[in-house]
């Protein structure tokens, strides 16, 4: 026999749980950035050459950028520059 209530239909794997913000996460491209920098901070992100960026570097590179774009009024759905639009002029 084993443990009390094992088996039973009140034990049930958590990826057998409906998901709800208690027991579910989404890892978004942001919020792997957000961890990886908290989590890997002087760890390397990005290796082209000689150049290198540790993961913090790269959050705040990120966020930089972020608010730049966000200052000219680029955001969530914005499509005026895109590369093929770029191209056609």
């Amino acid at each position: 026999m084993g443990s009390p209530g094992h088996g039973d239909a009140a034990e049930r794997d958590i990826d057998d749980l409906p998901r709800n913000d208690a027991n579910y996460t989404a890892l978004t491209p942001l919020w792997f950035l957000e961890r990886a920098a908290v989590v890997h901070p002087d760890r390397a992100a990005v290796v082209h050459g000689p150049v290198r960026y540790t993961w913090a570097e790269t959050y705040r590179r990120c966020r930089r950028l972020a608010s730049a774009l966000a200052q000219r009024s680029v955001g969530p759905g914005c499509t005026k520059f895109t590369p093929a639009r770029l191209l056609s002029y």
